[in-house]
């Protein structure tokens, strides 16, 4: 019991780890699109395609992650919180790209 406890502890860390990386990801992110809505020409297509790929890739690593038993409800809510951000940005993102 003691090694399962140890076990859950040590994966909450690293879950919240993952998490912390994902939001710094999403900062970045959010700000270099608050940055280019204030440029007149911004969606170069190198630039548009290189945000695309970002806004799916972290889409993706968001939205694939499954909440373990052992989760807090604090946790739980970053989550949602973190899905509600990227999908925030890809508006945003498409409102400059128009």
């Amino acid at each position: 019991m003691q090694r399962q406890i140890k076990m859950e502890e040590t994966m909450l860390m690293a879950h919240r780890g993952f998490m912390q990386n994902l939001e710094k990801a999403i900062d970045i992110l959010d700000n270099d699109i608050s940055e280019a809505a204030e440029m007149t020409q911004v969606c170069t297509d190198e630039w548009c395609n290189a945000t695309e790929h970002v806004v799916d890739d972290l889409h993706k690593s968001i939205y694939s992650i499954s909440e373990p038993r052992w989760l807090t409800e604090d946790d739980s809510k970053k989550i949602r919180e973190l899905r509600r951000r990227v999908h925030d940005i890809y508006n945003r993102y498409r409102n400059i790209k128009a």
